[in-house]
């Protein structure tokens, strides 16, 4: 069913009707899988340079607060908000940190090379057959999730790894990517943003529109894209891996993009099936699954085993690798989308009018 300016009470649509995309996006999470890729080896670089005991700097004053961008070569433990720009708060994103607990650990799960393509295919089904509410002009694309993150912390000197406790994240998205905003724990609270323009694709649902349902040419947009921002130390398929990822997690593309998403995704090489992964939340689901041999870490995006609908995402680190504090398998970052609905203002709750 369509929403409509004209009514009263938003569109609400539920994880139980079919695969959607968790968007997140236009925000913070949506590019922030490839930044943190990028974000990884440009830290890398200025760790290399800088004082050891200097705290690493954060390039992009945008980061999403709740995720940390962390030091060195596990920058992939924090997630960026570098497709939004903030208004208002301090310029370096900085606020208080939320209450912290031991890191998160869990079971890594098998990788299965050849049947990645087969899952995928099953996916890109369940997606076409999948339609939500239209989304119109001065409405809002609305998304609830469940976040956290695990971080190097530096302080006077002396690094500590940060845990989060799992907290809510809110956003509204416009269509044209002009108009958002963000309510989480840990941020500097209530921030209105917009898209900025250094990301690799445009995640806005006007500009989603656009793009190519041919999963060759949509794969090769993605590579152009990706490339033209990518750090070189970033192998270019785990930028393209990370760039759908983005657009799954943190944009509402229409159901027959979401499907040649999934597509392009069976033919990036290194691309897995993962028989057990767990989203933010506690649900089980298989997952597929892209590793950073540079960083340690696996991004898995997490789908129901019934009804192949997208959970959430995580990064786990599978590998020890120089510089890299964290315990294999430990959690670096981990969501779950909650609530996807269309409102018709912004900082509007599904459930209640105006």
């Amino acid at each position: 069913m369509n929403a409509s300016p004209s009514q009263p009470h938003p569109a609400e649509w539920t994880e139980t009707q079919g695969l959607l995309p968790s968007v997140e996006r236009d925000l913070p999470a949506g590019r922030h899988q490839f930044h943190k890729e990028q974000m990884m080896a440009q830290i890398h670089e200025d760790l290399r340079a800088a004082a050891p005991a200097v705290t690493p700097q954060r390039r992009n004053p945008f980061l999403r607060r709740a995720i940390l961008l962390p030091a060195g070569a596990f920058a992939l433990a924090g997630a960026v908000v570098a497709g939004v720009a903030l208004s208002g708060g301090n310029g370096d994103g900085g606020t208080a940190d939320l209450a912290t607990g031991p890191a998160l650990t869990t079971r890594i799960g098998a990788a299965d090379p050849k049947g990645a393509p087969q899952l995928l295919d099953r996916i890109s089904l369940a997606a076409a057959d999948t339609s939500g509410p239209t989304v119109h002009d001065g409405q809002f694309i609305y998304i609830a999730s469940k976040v956290a993150s695990t971080y190097p912390k530096t302080v006077d000197d002396k690094t500590t790894i940060v845990s989060q406790e799992l907290h809510d994240r809110r956003v509204w998205l416009s269509p044209d990517g002009k108009n958002g905003w963000l309510i989480e724990a840990g941020e500097t609270s209530d921030k209105g943003m917009t898209l900025s323009s250094d990301t690799p694709i445009d995640s806005a649902y006007n500009a989603l529109v656009k793009l190519p349902t041919d999963p060759a040419q949509l794969l090769q947009r993605i590579y152009r894209d990706s490339d033209a921002v990518r750090d070189h130390e970033v192998p270019r398929d785990q930028a393209a891996f990370v760039a759908i990822g983005d657009l799954l997690t943190e944009s509402y593309p229409p159901a027959d993009l979401t499907a040649a998403l999934y597509k392009a995704a069976a033919k990036i090489p290194g691309v897995v099936a993962v028989d057990d992964a767990v989203d933010a939340v506690g649900r089980h689901g298989v997952a597929i699954a892209r590793q950073n041999d540079a960083a340690g870490e696996r991004t898995e995006w997490i789908f129901d085993k019934k009804t192949l609908q997208f959970l959430g995402e995580r990064n786990v680190v599978v590998k020890k690798v120089a510089d890299n504090p964290f315990k294999v398998g430990t959690v670096t970052f981990t969501s779950a989308i909650t609530q996807r609905a269309i409102v018709d203002a912004s900082k509007q709750v599904p459930g209640q009018v105006g």
